[in-house]
């Protein structure tokens, strides 16, 4: 069983919609998404993204045409990837329902 660093688990959700993102794309709809709460800087999303590579999470796509500039580098998440997302969010679910359990949460029991 693969375990994901919480970087890792979040990049996956940013590509899990089945789009293929940039790596500047995927920083912001990060930050967005966890208010703030999380910010990836370059070093730390490409070193990630390197390791999610080597391990089959992710394939680099064909970049879509852009006027002017560097052509970018963009990313889609495999079937591999999604399995692997699916798994850590069933797991953790599974440990907030223990921390409810446990009254460390409100909400359901």
């Amino acid at each position: 069983m693969t375990v994901l660093s919480p970087q890792a688990f979040q990049i996956l959700l940013s590509l899990a919609s089945g789009g293929q993102f940039h790596g500047y794309a995927i920083i912001q709809d990060i930050r967005d998404r966890t208010a703030g709460e999380m910010v990836l800087t370059a070093s730390t999303l490409y070193a990630a993204i390197k390791r999610m590579l080597d391990g089959g999470l992710i394939a680099e796509v064909d970049a879509p045409e852009t006027s002017g500039g560097a052509p970018r580098r963009c990313y889609r998440i495999t079937k591999t990837g999604m399995d692997t997302a699916r798994r850590e969010a069933e797991s953790l679910a599974r440990t907030v329902d223990m921390a409810r359990r446990k009254r460390l949460l409100s909400g359901r029991t």
